[in-house]
């Protein structure tokens, strides 16, 4: 259950950092910032930055007691 709830704030994360980075015209480096097109609307995302942002908010709520 914490890994569900940890998915919000990383998307959360990754959209903030992304769209910020992006508009900027960086690619983030390794976090490979790209632009993507869902549907006529379009943002900036990266996978390993997603990935990086949810495992730690898994871990903080993992770690924080109930």
């Amino acid at each position: 259950m914490d890994f569900v709830k940890a998915l919000v704030p990383g998307t959360l994360l990754t959209w903030i950092v992304c769209a910020v980075l992006g508009k900027g015209g960086s690619s983030g480096g390794w976090l490979s910032i790209h632009h993507v097109t869902i549907s006529s609307h379009s943002f900036y995302w990266s996978w390993a930055l997603f990935a990086i942002a949810t495992g730690m908010a898994w871990i903080l709520l993992a770690i924080t007691p109930k």
